[in-house]
C-alpha cells in the first residue's frame, strides 16, 4: 500500500514530552515539519526536549489534554501519545489515567476534526490483558480485567480505540490506531518502573535486578527508532487502512533472558531477586505483525542484543553524569 505525498506538516503531539514523544517530535522536525509538542509534564520531561527548543520549527504547549485544545492551532496531523505508559506511573493517579485515555481522545478528535486533520492513536497491546493466544493478532478481543489495577489504562485505551473507530464511520475523521507493544531505547526515565530500564540501572548500581513471578514470562521489545519508523508509515498510510495494527518485535524474549543479557553488558554477575507477580501481569506477549508487513511494509530493523547494548550505554553515559550518547 502506497503512502500519501506528506509535504511539510504541522504536527501536533500530545504526551511529546514522553519517551516515545522526543524521539518522535525530532524524527518529524528532521523530516521538515512543524512540531507542536503539547504535555502537561506530569511524566514526560522538560530535559528530553532541550535540544529541540532552538529548532525554528518547535513549540511547546504545557496543557493537559483532557481540557479541550484551542481550535486556533490548526494542525494537519495529530499524534496521540499522551498518557503514562508504564505500570508504576499510570498506577499511580488511576482516574487521571482513565481521563487522558478517555476525554483526552475525544477532546483531541474534536480538534483533528475541526481541522480536518488525521489523527493516530496510540494503542496498546496491553488491550489484550494476560492473553490466552500466541502470537497476539488484531482480531483477538483480549483477555482484560475491567475492575484490576491495570483496567486504568487497559480499558482507557481500549475505550480511546472505540472513540476513533466511531468517528471515523460517524463524522468521517481519518483516524489510525497503532497497537504499540514493549518499547525500549534511549531517553527512557530511569525511574519508570519498565523492565530494560529498571534492570540497566540496578546493574549499573550495583544493586539486585528485581524480577516478579520466576521470570519465565515473555515481552517482545521493539527498538525506539523502529517504533517511530512504524508510527510515521501508519500515520501516512491511505486514508482507507485505519488500522487497528500492531507495532512490535516478534523476537520474543523471557525476562530471565533478559537478565542475562544485561549480567553480559554489566561485565559482572548480577544478583537476582524474585518478588511477587502483580495482579494482572501478562504472562505472554508477543504480536503478530501480519498487517504491518502488509499494508506498511514494515518490521523491526534492529536485534534486541543490538538495542539493549545502545540502551545500556545511554544508562552508562546518564548515571555517570556524561550527558547522552548519540
Amino acid at each position: 500500500m502506497s503512502e500519501r505525498n506528506v509535504g511539510g506538516q504541522v504536527v501536533l503531539v500530545a504526551g511529546g514530552a514522553g519517551f516515545l514523544g522526543m524521539h518522535l517530535c525530532r524524527k518529524l522536525l528532521t523530516q521538515g515539519h512543524q512540531v507542536i509538542c503539547v504535555d502537561n509534564f506530569l511524566t514526560g520531561s522538560k530535559a528530553n526536549l532541550a535540544p529541540l527548543q532552538d529548532h525554528p520549527e518547535f513549540t511547546v504547549i504545557q496543557h493537559d489534554i483532557i481540557d479541550p485544545l484551542a481550535q486556533s492551532l490548526k494542525p494537519t496531523q495529530i499524534y496521540n501519545l499522551a498518557c503514562a505508559a508504564s505500570p508504576r506511573r499510570y498506577q499511580a493517579d488511576p482516574v487521571h489515567t482513565l481521563r487522558t485515555c478517555v476525554q483526552g481522545a475525544y477532546n483531541l478528535l474534536e480538534l483533528a476534526t475541526a481541522s480536518n486533520a488525521r489523527i493516530l492513536q496510540a494503542s496498546t497491546s496491553e488491550i489484550y490483558g494476560d492473553p490466552q493466544v500466541s502470537p497476539q493478532h488484531e482480531r483477538y478481543h483480549g483477555n482484560v480485567n475491567p475492575v484490576g489495577i491495570r483496567s486504568c489504562y487497559d480499558e482507557g485505551k481500549r475505550c480511546a480505540e472505540t472513540l476513533m473507530s466511531d468517528f471515523a464511520r460517524v463524522r468521517g475523521t481519518t483516524c489510525k490506531i497503532a497497537r504499540i507493544f514493549n518499547t525500549y531505547g534511549p531517553g527512557m526515565a530511569p525511574d519508570d518502573g519498565r523492565v530494560v530500564s529498571t534492570f540497566i540501572c540496578q546493574a549499573l548500581q550495583n544493586q539486585a535486578l528485581t524480577v516478579y513471578g520466576d521470570g519465565t514470562q515473555t515481552r517482545s521489545l521493539c527498538y525506539v527508532d523502529d517504533m517511530i519508523a512504524g508510527l510515521i508509515l501508519l500515520m501516512n498510510s491511505v486514508d482507507t487502512f485505519r488500522g487497528p495494527v500492531n507495532l512490535g518485535n516478534t523476537e520474543e524474549v523471557s525476562i530471565l533472558e533478559i537478565v542475562q543479557h544485561v549480567d553480559r553488558l554489566a561485565r559482572q554477575q548480577v544478583k537476582v531477586e524474585f518478588q511477587p507477580l502483580p495482579a494482572d501481569d501478562p504472562g505472554v506477549r508477543c504480536p503478530d505483525i501480519t498487517l504491518a508487513r502488509r499494508h506498511l511494509d514494515w518490521a523491526p530493523t534492529v536485534r534486541f542484543t543490538d538495542g539493549l547494548s545502545r540502551t545500556f550505554a545511554y544508562f552508562e553515559c546518564r548515571l555517570k553524569g556524561a550527558g547522552m550518547p548519540a
